[in-house]
């Protein structure tokens, strides 16, 4: 994933602010709807690690495990080890926020289950991203400063680097409608098997609409970048071929 912007020459720096603008603000949506809905229990009194062990068990996975993990809106779910993890809050709270957040991380497992395609294509990706986000810094650094030493190889290594970044992209491309449909997902179950009423409904998807702003603002953020790394490679070459 990509982290942040890469600090370089100004090329392209007018793309860095939408991208800026929408992270802060989405962070700062999440973290206000989360911590709104979190001191709204639900009617039933079902915590967020209950719910996701009913779905899990009505659709038939027994077998994955839900585990509490530390810190807030730490929650995800490893298809490695077919279980769901849930932050502290989620994990006990008894609130629409702990459900809906738990309820999607269940979706996740269903999304595994179904074979669903968006989901296992970004799962072959992780390593190759990982791989990617560790060395594409060193790259594009390379490549724009070590001119003088490597001559046309920097060229090269600024565009391997620019590739680079083109998979973290695609990365996030990938994850966006995963993780709209593990809302989706999500919401379907809470209703189907009653564990959140119609009048609780409108609050779970706040809080789950609130989280899909942060993919999009990460997905946004990237092309951004991408865009503005190619800018600054193609202003490279014309600079060495000048």
């Amino acid at each position: 994933m990509i982290q942040g912007f890469v600090m370089m020459p100004a090329t392209g720096w007018f793309l860095i602010l939408p991208g800026l603008l929408l992270a802060l603000w989405a962070r700062w949506k999440l973290s206000s709807t989360y911590s709104r809905y979190s001191q709204i229990g639900t009617e039933s009194g079902i915590s967020g690690a209950e719910a996701a062990r009913v779905i899990l068990d009505r659709n038939g996975l027994r077998d994955v495990e839900i585990l509490p993990v530390p810190g807030e809106l730490t929650d995800h779910y490893d298809p490695a080890k077919r279980a769901v993890f849930l932050s502290e809050g989620v994990y006990q709270n008894p609130s629409l926020a702990a459900v809906g957040v738990a309820a999607h991380e269940v979706g996740h497992a269903l999304q595994h289950q179904q074979g669903y395609g968006p989901l296992g294509l970004r799962m072959a990706l992780v390593p190759i991203t990982g791989f990617a986000s560790n060395a594409a810094i060193f790259l594009v650094f390379g490549g724009l400063f070590l001119g003088n030493i490597l001559g046309p190889m920097s060229s090269t290594l600024l565009w391997i680097g620019v590739g680079c970044y083109a998979l973290m992209a695609l990365f996030q491309i990938i994850t966006l409608p995963v993780e709209y449909d593990a809302s989706d997902r999500a919401r379907a179950e809470l209703s189907r098997l009653g564990l959140v009423s119609p009048r609780e409904l409108p609050g779970v998807r706040q809080v789950l609409g609130a989280a899909a702003l942060t993919y999009v603002a990460a997905m946004l953020t990237a092309v951004l970048e991408l865009v503005r790394l190619i800018m600054i490679a193609r202003s490279n070459d014309d600079r060495h071929r000048g």
